[in-house]
């Protein structure tokens, strides 16, 4: 089996061309507007947990793992009784956390990082590919339109290069191009037998993150690729030809920018709706004496939450941790829901931010590419 040829990094030709830099001025003023905008919100997690969600759903759906709001609601708060697409989803966004922990604390994004990773979203521990046969085909056509590394040595090799690029921080590249040539080696690499596109996409997040250009894992890439499929996989071919990077650098710079600006809108959103509902709260003669800002957060931490947790955080007894719950739902504040032999609250207007911020859902179907063993 013909294999393609792949070049280490870094590449040595000129990768800051007229027309890159000025879409990179572009970029980075939005992404550092998103950064500034995101340290609005008092308690990050709020925002982090929002935006995880719609990426995990997002990034599934890119490999026709369908599903909806509310089996992912679901399966947050009972894993064992779900549907397995909706498990998958919440699986991704626990990786995310996983990986988004461990560049925080070792300042470091390594082969075990992506590793550990790709064992959350697969559920298995099967490591990088050792044996030969993979291909990337069109499932259309059953073209054969790539053939990544085939030896597991070849692979390390690979990996052990891309390792050092991503950490070496004293070149002369900017970051968001560097970005754009990492997320075409890891793809080009493809390293494991399954989930490389998804570990790929939260490789992107820990980079910006790693390079301190946001400093939570807000901004991705997902849902401007579902929208531009064809595109994305267009350029990869084409680079892969002609070696030639400057239309998927700028591809990947248009997605960083215009995935900033839809995230700063969800952000304001957000942050609206917190204040509109810390304003209801205070001025209703029977919520203004639970009100506190440790409830009103606890409301947003996600877009649901259980008795236990506002005991917790509120460090009052179960009794009245549910009196406060049920004083929210009988004003409006919150919806309830009993699943399995529990009572959930949910917060129905972050969920609705959160839903009706991804309107495509739809996947989009004229081109299947999937790695197949021969």
């Amino acid at each position: 089996m013909e294999k393609d040829i792949l070049v280490k990094l870094p590449l040595k030709q000129n990768l800051e061309t007229t027309k890159v830099l000025k879409q990179l001025a572009k970029t980075s003023r939005s992404l550092a507007e998103l950064k500034g905008v995101a340290k609005t919100i008092p308690n990050q997690n709020v925002l982090i947990n929002a935006i995880m969600i719609n990426e995990a759903k997002t990034s599934s759906s890119i490999e026709n793992i369908v599903t909806t709001h509310d089996e992912i609601y679901r399966a947050m708060i009972n894993p064992s009784n779900t549907t397995p697409e909706a498990k998958e989803v919440v699986d991704y966004r626990s990786a995310i956390w996983e990986g988004y922990k461990s560049v925080k604390e070792n300042k470091l994004i390594t082969k075990n990082t992506i590793t550990k990773i790709q064992e959350k979203i697969e559920h298995n521990n099967a490591g990088f590919r050792k044996t030969p046969g993979t291909v990337i085909k069109n499932t259309t056509t059953n073209e054969i339109i790539y053939t990544p590394p085939q030896t597991y040595n070849e692979i390390i090799d690979y990996l052990n290069n891309l390792e050092v690029y991503i950490n070496s921080i004293d070149d002369d590249i900017d970051p968001l191009i560097k970005l754009a040539i990492i997320h075409y080696q890891f793809e080009s690499i493809h390293p494991f037998y399954d989930g490389n596109g998804r570990t790929g996409r939260i490789l992107n997040i820990l980079y910006l993150v790693y390079m301190d250009l946001l400093e939570t894992p807000i901004l991705y890439l997902s849902k401007y690729i579902i929208k531009n499929k064809i595109e994305y996989y267009k350029l990869f071919q084409e680079t892969r030809k002609s070696q030639n990077f400057e239309n998927w650098i700028l591809y990947l710079l248009k997605g960083i920018e215009q995935t900033s600006k839809e995230t700063i809108n969800m952000i304001n959103k957000i942050s609206n709706e917190i204040i509109s509902m810390k304003h209801e709260l205070k001025n209703n003669p029977i919520s203004s004496k639970i009100y506190s800002k440790e409830l009103l957060e606890a409301l947003f931490f996600e877009f649901y939450t259980k008795i236990p947790y506002i005991q917790e955080q509120l460090k009052v007894s179960d009794k009245t941790a549910q009196k406060y719950l049920d004083t929210l739902v009988n004003l409006g504040f919150l919806s309830s829901d009993k699943i399995g032999r529990e009572r959930i609250y949910k917060n129905e207007r972050l969920f609705n931010i959160i839903k009706n911020f991804d309107n495509n859902d739809e996947a989009l179907n004229d081109i299947n590419i999937e790695t197949v063993e021969k």
